[in-house]
């Protein structure tokens, strides 16, 4: 049996759910480019600033201490009370009082929060109704739990996306059983606003469906006074079924820790332990040491990371926005996702642009429907590699019209 035919036997003895995950887009491109000398990268989430010291001296600190042990599947006592106080300074409470610790779970990364969402509230068969294009994760990691991801496009306007609760509830069926919100958007940029926030609410109350919130960016503001763009914790009762999905990631440079949280009502909070207890039996000590000091101690750096992608976000704004053929929406988290007039194949062409310019992009044809003819840039990075990448891109665009 050849290496192909052997392939294949071995994936028909999969189960289902495993057989048709799909392959990442994003990854696809990153196979042309991985490894070349002198591409300049901007197709993954992620900056290009590592941890900063005195978290990561946390964690060693802990080691030291000996402390390589099994801990509470919910978290340690200390990040839980971190991540309350941390939800007190800036939403100034829930409630009207200040968030309970037993509120916070603590997973291994934002991707698992996301699959325990899922498994929360969905079963096989039943349906999560994803704004697309959305991070390819997400829809995926529905389908992995044998549920069907439905995705309705976010409306394109180079003033803005816009997301139509009409599309929302045309696709509500018997059963759907969650919205999932992701804003500010990977990729579109896409950030809900307070009328936005108020109306969502109000259909999932009225339609008794579950919210999956994904905030992961929301602290990467531009242009406003608030510490975060807005949130639905300043639109929910005690009774709403409501879950917040985080990680420390991107507010901390912390993307290689896979330290995440979701944020539940107290009552779930069983379900929740059960989940983490038979997935990974929790996340290791010494990490969660290091998130809580992040979370006490790390707004100056945050701080500088939320400058850097300012400074980003201007330097590609203003040069994509001078090539002929791209169009774009104002972009927000720390990614500009931007069309080019024409391009039927994404992953072709950023493809191409990989071999002919050195240049890294996420194709859009990865985050699925509405997003083809797209592509995702991080601005989170050295500004000098972006404005290097935005010269590189605008004279390929030239040499190619």
């Amino acid at each position: 049996m050849n290496s192909s035919a052997s392939a294949v036997a071995w994936c028909e003895r999969l189960g289902s759910a495993a057989a048709s995950a799909p392959a990442s887009g994003i990854a696809e491109v990153m196979r042309h480019g991985f490894g070349r000398n002198g591409i300049i990268p901007l197709w993954v989430g992620e900056g290009d600033e590592p941890t900063p010291a005195f978290i990561c001296e946390t964690a060693a600190e802990s080691m030291a201490r000996g402390e390589t042990f099994y801990m509470p599947q919910p978290g340690i006592q200390q990040l839980r009370d971190g991540l309350a106080a941390y939800h007190d300074r800036l939403y100034g409470g829930l409630f009207g009082e200040p968030f309970p610790a037993d509120r916070f779970y603590v997973t291994g990364s934002g991707m698992q929060a996301i699959q325990i969402a899922i498994r929360l509230v969905a079963d096989p068969g039943d349906e999560v109704i994803v704004p697309t294009p959305a991070w390819p994760n997400f829809p995926a990691a529905v389908g992995v739990a044998g549920a069907k991801a439905c995705q309705v496009p976010l409306r394109f306007d180079p003033a803005g996306w816009r997301l139509d609760l009409d599309d929302i509830a045309a696709a509500i069926g018997p059963r759907t059983k969650a919205l999932f919100i992701n804003s500010p958007s990977n990729p579109t940029g896409w950030t809900a606003t307070e009328a936005d926030l108020a109306a969502i609410v109000e259909l999932c109350r009225r339609r008794d469906l579950w919210i999956i919130a994904d905030e992961v960016y929301s602290r990467f503001t531009y242009g406003s006074d608030r510490p975060t763009t807005p949130s639905l914790h300043d639109h929910i009762v005690p009774d709403d079924r409501v879950l917040f999905v985080n990680t420390f990631s991107k507010n901390w440079a912390m993307t290689g820790w896979r330290v995440g949280w979701i944020e539940a009502p107290e009552a779930i909070g069983p379900a929740i332990e059960n989940l983490i207890q038979y997935a990974t039996s929790g996340v290791a000590v010494f990490m969660q040491r290091a998130a809580a000091r992040a979370l006490s101690e790390g707004e100056s750096a945050l701080s500088s990371l939320i400058d850097r992608a300012r400074i980003g976000r201007d330097i590609v704004s203003t040069a994509l926005a001078a090539i002929p053929g791209v169009s774009f929406a104002p972009p927000g988290g720390f990614y500009l996702f931007f069309r080019v007039d024409g391009v039927s194949n994404s992953t072709e062409f950023a493809a191409t642009l990989i071999k002919e310019a050195d240049v890294g992009l996420a194709p859009g044809s990865a985050f699925g429907a509405g997003g083809e003819g797209f592509f995702r840039l991080c601005f989170a990075r050295n500004p000098d590699d972006l404005s290097e990448a935005c010269a590189r891109f605008a004279n390929w665009m030239s040499r190619r019209a």
